[in-house]
């Protein structure tokens, strides 16, 4: 297959996540951590190809997956790992008998496939080596098989079988918390295994539990490349630009994203009689993170996580449906606008706001040099402190901004001129613009996008 893939790296001012020649990278990813687990070669072909095309850069996968993923047997009827002589599966043994020796191929040789159709798609893996139950059962299935000991092992294997991957980014931890010392020592000991066994080619991150960052239990781990938080589905409206911006604030400067926000048609807090998380929700939590900093986004859908194929209230549709659901299109259109200006430049800002809110209508500000974003949830009034937004001070009586506003549709990737679009605002008279969204209300949410310059038409460097 023809590669597509390159390796990649942290830029130079550690906030984003750029490739080894210097171009951005925009990781756009969804989670599909039963993908190895539970698909056939062509189900999983039919699913990359559609996430390709949609303009997703990365696909969050588990090798030893959640749902019974060391006991129920993947599609080809073959499990990841062999039992030691105590009848308990070790994960120094990997089961990689070839297919010429069973009726099917391995369960590593499935991983193998995916992954570099993956790779000839552009598609890069954030590649979990286990699901965090098997160090930490807490509410899975497990069982706990990591010891400190074997969870080096294992690494340095998985991390020598993929260290020519050019695709693959590492995710340690997987939705469980770093209660005591042996805990740490297995995510340690494994991350260590593969960054030897690797070279330290690929980057590597940390899956926390819900409503935490992987800043919370190993920031200052040198394995960390950047931070990954999950805001999780415990409710409406959760502030994940706050644990960006808190995770944006640390040193070591690392990057940082959003690795599971709430799913798209996900019950709220875990119940269906609260409802499910529509394409809004999931919109309102890429653009919150992203605008406070983050270096790309994650979305989810809770049938395509699990592959689900039987419907019920907790799991409403197959999965094959859930692929093409509106909140996976909208995504297209996130990636669209922060790739249509030089994304390395963007940084938060929200003293651009001359007024701002609380909850469900808050907005958040980014800015590059010569353009700056606003998100309005919910359609309210956006009053911008022009004169901040192209760093002119106030003593400059006589310089003026020629700037051109538009309203960016999150839901269809349009633009339409702003009320105050091809103005030049002279600062004497006029610090503070007002921009009057088309529409207002819930599922009228917008980005005010400015393209500025000074009165010359220069830029603002």
């Amino acid at each position: 297959m023809l590669e597509k893939c390159v390796n990649l790296k942290i830029s130079n001012d550690r906030r984003f996540i750029i490739k080894e020649n210097g171009e951005p990278f925009f990781w756009l990813a969804d989670t599909a951590w039963e993908l190895f687990h539970r698909l056939e070669c062509d189900e999983a072909v039919e699913y990359l190809a559609t996430r390709a095309s949609q303009g997703f850069t990365v696909i969050q996968a588990v090798a030893l997956s959640e749902f019974d993923g060391l006991t129920v047997p993947n599609a080809y009827d073959r499990l990841p790992l062999l039992k030691n002589k105590d009848g308990n599966f070790d994960p120094t043994t990997p089961d990689v008998e070839p297919e010429t020796e069973r009726d099917s191929s391995s369960y590593w040789e499935h991983m193998d496939f995916i992954i570099d159709r993956a790779c000839s798609l552009g598609l890069y893996i954030g590649l979990l080596p286990t699901w965090g139950d098997k160090f930490n059962i807490g509410w899975g299935k497990g069982p706990e098989i990591f010891t400190p000991e074997n969870a080096f092992v294992y690494g340095k294997w998985i991390g020598e079988r993929y260290r020519n991957k050019s695709n693959i980014i590492w995710i340690m931890g997987g939705d469980r918390p770093l209660e005591n010392e042996t805990h740490e020592d297995i995510v340690r000991n494994m991350a260590t295994g593969i960054k030897l066994s690797t070279g330290n080619k690929h980057l590597m991150t940390y899956h926390p539990v819900g409503f935490n960052s992987s800043s919370k239990y190993v920031h200052d781990e040198l394995w960390l490349d950047f931070n990954m938080i999950q805001s999780g589905h415990g409710g409406i409206n959760i502030k994940n630009y706050e644990f960006i911006q808190k995770d944006y604030a640390l040193y070591p400067v690392k990057p940082t994203l959003d690795g599971e926000p709430r799913y798209e048609d996900h019950p709220v807090d875990f119940k269906a009689d609260n409802g499910y998380f529509d394409d809004y929700d999931v919109r309102v939590a890429a653009y919150w993170s992203m605008l406070s900093g983050a270096c790309g986004h994650t979305y989810g859908h809770h049938c395509i996580w699990s592959f689900n194929t039987e419907k019920k209230d907790y799991f409403v549709m197959d999965w094959k449906k859930a692929i093409h659901r509106p909140g996976a299109e909208n995504m297209t259109h996130l990636k669209k606008l922060f790739t249509s200006r030089p994304f390395l430049e963007l940084a938060s800002w929200q003293e651009l706001l001359n007024e701002n809110y609380s909850g469900a209508n808050y907005m958040s500000v980014s800015r590059g040099k010569k353009y700056a974003y606003v998100y309005t949830p919910n359609g309210l009034d956006i009053k911008i402190n022009m004169n901040m937004l192209a760093d002119v001070p106030k003593i400059e009586n006589e310089t003026k901004i020629k700037y051109t506003a538009y309203w960016y549709n999150p839901r269809n990737g349009e633009y339409i001129f702003a009320d105050s679009a091809e103005n030049t605002e002279d600062f004497r008279f006029k610090e503070v613009v007002t921009f009057v969204p088309p529409s207002s209300g819930r599922n009228s949410d917008w980005v005010l996008v400015i393209d500025f310059s000074n009165k010359n038409g220069e830029d603002n460097d």
